[in-house]
């Protein structure tokens, strides 16, 4: 299991995002994670920059670490075929160290474009498309297509890397499982669920391997009741669950649905303090699960959160991980 560190747009400006992501690298990360929102969940978090922007500085930043996106939506705000362009720059831009991960979105940030909010059924037939026209377009040549939602006229990549980018998608369930799996690399879920890899592994050609890429948030603090605080007033919509949280509309819909959950609650599900033992915990489902990465959330995107946190990982986190996990 690869362990990771998420660049969270929502909750830090891109000049300090690249500065975690350059320090995430030295601290010896494997890979880095970066969210595509077009708003924070909570006005507390603040932020919400353009990911693209941050990861084409990123590439240009670092070396050696692998960067994705987790997620993007390629249905809404994106049209599949500027989704394609901007994976196959940054894929150049990085020296192939660009993985694609997708997603079937979220209304907090499509609303934006003026476009409906579809059931989930519409939205994974919409993403089946845009999985269809990506692939064609990173196969090279001229892409002309009309489907159900979307056209593509005389589409092509002049910029293509010389190893195609690989592109992983979020699944929850039996069906987005049958439906991605066979046109993507990779799995992505936020759930430390075996079942979605054994789906997942089912509906995949049996001679084609894959990773399981995984997410984690923990509120590392030396004090623990400041982490608890900390967490609960930025991640509280956490407690919420994919299928709620997909369908909010804006902020102040996660304000509201989330008003009634307690500190205590929070410290429940998310691992918060200075203690490591409890942190390694907290990953241990993900690697039973059979996950090979794991990408770590730190909460609060101020330097004063983020830059004690991954002197820590350096230092204590990731060795404690390698030793339990036998971490790459």
């Amino acid at each position: 299991m690869k362990i990771g560190y998420t660049l969270m747009t929502e909750q830090s400006g891109p000049t300090d995002l690249v500065r975690y992501a350059v320090a995430a690298e030295q601290a010896g990360f494997a890979f880095e994670a970066c969210s595509d929102h077009y708003f924070p969940w909570l006005d507390a978090q603040g932020h919400s920059p353009y990911a693209w922007s941050v990861l084409g500085a990123v590439a240009h930043a670092t070396e050696r670490v692998e960067l994705m996106t987790y997620v993007t939506c390629p249905t809404f705000r994106y049209h599949p075929a500027i989704v394609a362009q901007q994976a196959a720059t940054l894929g150049l831009l990085s020296g192939d160290r660009f993985t694609l991960g997708l997603g079937s979105g979220e209304h907090l940030n499509e609303h934006v474009v003026g476009l409906g909010w579809p059931s989930v059924q519409v939205r994974h037939e919409m993403l089946v498309e845009a999985l269809g026209i990506i692939n064609a377009l990173f196969d090279g040549g001229g892409v002309t297509m009309r489907g159900q939602h979307y056209r593509v006229e005389s589409a092509k990549l002049w910029d293509l890397p010389a190893q195609r980018v690989p592109m992983a998608v979020a699944v929850s369930g039996p069906r987005s499982c049958e439906l991605f799996a066979p046109l993507a690399d990779h799995m992505i879920a936020v759930e430390p669920n075996p079942e979605l890899g054994r789906m997942w592994g089912a509906a995949r050609p049996a001679n084609r391997s894959s990773r399981r890429i995984g997410q984690l948030p923990i509120c590392f603090d030396a004090d623990r009741d400041a982490a608890v605080a900390r967490a609960h007033e930025q991640f509280r919509w956490f407690a919420g669950g994919w299928e709620v949280n997909a369908e909010l509309p804006s902020p102040a819909g996660f304000a509201a649905a989330s008003q009634f959950v307690r500190g205590a609650d929070i410290a429940e599900r998310i691992s918060c303090g200075p203690d490591t033992a409890a942190h390694v915990t907290a990953a241990r489902p993900f690697a039973e699960a059979g996950f090979t990465d794991l990408a770590l959330v730190q909460i609060g995107g101020a330097p004063q959160h983020q830059e004690p946190f991954l002197n820590y990982a350096r230092d204590e986190l990731l060795p404690a991980l390698r030793a339990e996990f036998g971490v790459g």
